[in-house]
């Protein structure tokens, strides 16, 4: 197989946390006086980028690290309640079986991954989990893990489900599998041109296949 590491996105990407991770935005909301999003908003909010969604929902980006922390704090006593995308157990089992390196990078915490992955129990496939505080940090640390294992950059791929994972691979020309089941659409997805889009997790099997 050409890529032979593969990272991982977390929410979104390996755990269905969409609909906590708005139910903890909500109960936040007040506290930093930004409003609350409705379940009707977020079809819309799928097609939109980081800086857009920021500016629609009028949260200023000094009050972004905070809500990260206290969001991916409260996550945590739930964290083992929530449900993997369907599908992607066997996946994992089998892709890790082709590959050198599994990891994660995640701007969730590490406690909290792990904590999830050990009640799916699915901790053992992945050799790291990786975290980055800034939604915006990934393309360094991305660049950082290819330093540390000294890789080139076509024998990794980053998996994500956001436009802001496939930008941050991009930036750190490392190739990237987008996911259209998890937040941003795959309209907005596609227009991005990643080096893969995939429907189910079914589709990574297509990565064993001869290019």
């Amino acid at each position: 197989m050409l890529h032979q590491t593969l990272i991982f996105d977390f929410d979104g990407t390996i755990a269905d946390t969409l609909g906590e991770t708005r139910r903890i935005f909500n109960q936040l909301a007040p506290d930093y006086g930004i409003r609350q999003v409705d379940e009707h908003e977020m079809d819309h909010l799928r097609h939109l980028s980081l800086k857009e969604l920021l500016a629609h929902l009028k949260i200023p980006k000094r009050r972004v690290p905070a809500l990260i922390s206290r969001g991916t704090g409260m996550m945590r006593g739930n964290i083992t309640e929530l449900k993997m995308i369907e599908g992607m157990p066997e996946v994992i089992v089998e892709m890790r079986r082709h590959v050198w390196r599994f990891g994660i990078l995640t701007s969730n915490a590490p406690s909290n991954v792990d904590l999830f992955l050990r009640s799916h129990g699915l901790r053992e496939p992945f050799d790291f989990i990786s975290s980055t505080s800034k939604l915006t940090g990934k393309a360094k640390h991305l660049k950082a893990i290819r330093k540390t294992f000294s890789l080139r950059s076509e024998e990794m791929l980053y998996i994500g489900d956001e436009l802001r994972d496939v930008k941050a691979s991009q930036k750190a020309g490392i190739p990237i599998a987008a996911v259209t089941w998890g937040f941003n659409s795959r309209e907005s997805l596609a227009a991005q041109s990643p080096d893969y889009l995939f429907d189910h997790p079914r589709d990574f099997l297509r990565l064993l296949a001869p290019r």
